[in-house]
């Protein structure tokens, strides 16, 4: 199988190892990975800011972009939800456009998705050695219904401990836009997430949207805590031969 990666606003600026340790996990279980160089943003958030013609240029010209892959994997819930679901509502009233952007969101999912739902792969045969705790990002959870498959992904590594959260599931205040127009309630949020974090006791927190590691990783970062963020790309990436 051929899958193009969509590699996200995010992960491209401030975390491209993800990206790397996607491609490098997803051929490591067979898959042949491309990179289509004209991607940019999916118009998320301009689309959740409420500037919806503003969104829909970005969106035709991911269509443009990704309209020939066999499927589009990306590293975001997030994303990948804006894709999904949010593409088919944005071109609601273009009846051309409508198809278009039903066809691709068809073929479009987020990484644990990918593997344990299209290519039914539990083991990409990573080790990693320590516990960690998982953070669900809401629109991996709530908007995509993913919430078993990382952790699927994550019981199979060799070595690993998997430490569940109090209520892993609670928002972390981040929201994208919603983190700066309402900061205070964001913060808020984003305490209580640490403080479960915390309560854990595991040194690594692992989730699966950039967005959900750089607040939360902020955060613990103010406070001077040990504790770091890493997606689950970066734990899949790990090999026998490789140290944490």
């Amino acid at each position: 199988m051929r899958v193009s990666l969509f590699v996200t606003c995010l992960v491209d600026l401030f975390y491209p190892t993800i990206g790397e340790d996607v491609v490098r996990v997803l051929r490591r279980v067979g898959v042949d990975v491309d990179f289509p160089d004209a991607q940019t943003c999916c118009g998320q958030p301009a689309f959740n800011a409420g500037y919806r013609q503003d969104a829909r240029p970005l969106a035709q010209h991911f269509i443009r972009t990704f309209e020939q892959a066999e499927a589009i994997v990306a590293p975001s819930g997030s994303c990948a939800y804006m894709v999904r679901h949010e593409y088919p509502v944005l071109f609601a009233g273009d009846p051309v456009w409508k198809e278009r952007a039903e066809a691709i969101a068809a073929r479009t999912y987020e990484f644990s998705q990918f593997l344990i739902d299209v290519l039914g792969v539990e083991d990409v045969g990573a080790t990693y050695h320590g516990a960690v705790t998982y953070h669900d990002a809401c629109h991996l959870s709530r908007g995509l219904a993913v919430r078993e498959q990382p952790r699927q992904l994550l019981r199979a590594v060799r070595g690993l401990e998997l430490v569940e959260m109090e209520r892993a599931d609670w928002c972390c205040g981040f929201g994208g836009v919603f983190a700066v127009r309402m900061a205070g309630i964001s913060g808020g949020l984003l305490e209580q997430k640490i403080a479960r974090i915390q309560a854990a006791g595991a040194p690594v927190v692992v989730t699966s949207d950039a967005g959900c590691i750089a607040h939360i990783g902020g955060g613990l970062s103010r406070q001077h805590s040990p504790v770091r963020m890493m997606h689950l790309a970066q734990i899949l990436a790990h090999t026998a031969e490789e140290t944490p």
